[in-house]
């Protein structure tokens, strides 16, 4: 009886081991089915060509400042009186900005005026002077052709009629320096009154009411005004992308907190000389943008995009897809590369061209269609980014 039960147990076992092993196989061969994108070699995948636009450009990072500004300052030294604007303010030129004690410029003006009027007073009666003298000279010299005078009376009045004149000359030049001297006085005066160079926006405060400010030394400044409608970034490039940027290329940024807003420019100009940061070369690229709405700031940071190229819903594949490049003897398809094309018959090879190239895609421009399929070796970047195998949409920056 013991034996037959444990007959019976043994065939029970071996059945369920049977069934268990012909699931397996099973499941295996169902699995292997199912998976027509997987390669045979482990270290391959496949990608399918898509329709996707891209956008070939240079990145950087950028500050923006007012295009147009100035520093208003003092041109005379005295206590800032009064400051009739506050950061914000917008102002027409010519407007009154700022008022510096003109007590003593008013006093240096008066005392000029009447110097003036002291040596005009002076000439008058020095110009009488000269036509009494003169009389006296025309009259001896009458008199000395019939002896009537001696010649030493003679010789003073004409002496006397030189020297009188000579005074009146000497008169009317010290008039004309002190009128000299009493015009760069009015000047001065002038300057403590302080007026806007043009419209603009008081953006800085330097100076407050009450200090007392030098301008024998250096130009103290009061007031910075800017004018915000327009405004530029200052993009620092690297010396290896700025030579494929050009005036007038397109560009647009965005800034922080801007979320899906951005902000379209061109290259106003690209700066000769470089700034050189931790040994890296950069260069100073200026773009102008439209800000009449007011939203950018002086300071703020940019993540600039220059475009160099821009192509719409065109085939595309990712950059790992190509394998080693084909010499190309006619450039005018693209570069050519060699690409593994996945289908029915097997991997077979095949030369394509290829248009604008991103670090993630490149334009397909002959060879293949959409949809077709690609083995691409794998890395460790790609086996660490499969998600985005093949997405259409990842040919441009994301923002």
């Amino acid at each position: 009886m013991l034996r037959t039960s444990l007959r019976r147990f043994r065939q029970i076992v071996r059945s369920r081991f049977l069934w268990i092993f012909i699931l397996l196989v099973a499941g295996a061969i169902g699995y292997s089915l199912l998976k027509p994108k997987q390669s045979k070699d482990e270290n391959t995948y496949v990608v399918t060509v898509t329709l996707g636009d891209i956008e070939e450009n240079v990145t950087a990072q950028g500050k923006l400042e007012p295009k147009e500004f100035v520093d208003v300052g003092a041109q005379v030294t005295g206590q800032l009186q009064k400051i009739y604007v506050q950061i914000g303010d917008n102002v027409t030129a010519g407007q009154l900005l700022a008022q510096i004690d003109p007590r003593i410029y008013a006093a240096k003006v008066q005392a000029d005026e009447a110097n003036i009027k002291n040596l005009q007073a002076q000439l008058v009666g020095q110009q009488a002077q000269v036509v009494f003298s003169q009389q006296q000279y025309d009259r001896n010299r009458a008199l000395i052709k019939t002896k009537g005078v001696s010649l030493q009376d003679y010789q003073n009045s004409e002496f006397t009629i030189k020297q009188a004149t000579a005074t009146a000359v000497s008169f009317q030049a010290q008039i004309e320096q002190v009128q000299s001297t009493l015009s760069g006085d009015k000047t001065n005066l002038g300057y403590t009154k302080i007026y806007a160079p043009l419209d603009s926006t008081v953006v800085d405060q330097k100076a407050r009411e009450g200090q007392t400010l030098n301008a024998n030394q250096q130009t103290p400044m009061i007031l910075q005004l800017a004018k915000l409608d327009i405004m530029t970034v200052r993009a620092q490039v690297a010396e290896a992308d700025v030579m494929r940027l050009r005036p007038d290329l397109a560009v647009y940024f965005t800034t922080l907190g801007s979320g899906e807003r951005r902000w379209q420019g061109t290259v106003r100009q690209i700066l000769p000389t470089p700034e050189v940061i931790n040994n890296v070369v950069l260069y100073d690229v200026l773009v102008d943008v439209d800000n009449h709405d007011r939203q950018l700031m002086t300071g703020m940071s940019t993540q600039m995009f220059f475009v160099l190229g821009k192509a719409e819903q065109v085939p595309q594949i990712p950059v790992a897809a190509l394998g080693p490049r084909v010499r190309n003897e006619d450039n005018q398809n693209g570069e050519a590369y060699q690409v593994k094309e996945v289908s029915e018959q097997g991997v077979q090879e095949k030369i394509i061209h290829i248009g604008l190239r991103t670090r993630r895609f490149a334009e397909i421009r002959d060879s293949i269609e959409v949809g077709t399929q690609l083995q691409v070796m794998a890395r460790a970047e790609d086996k660490n980014n499969k998600k985005d195998k093949g997405n259409p949409r990842a040919g441009g920056p994301r923002l």
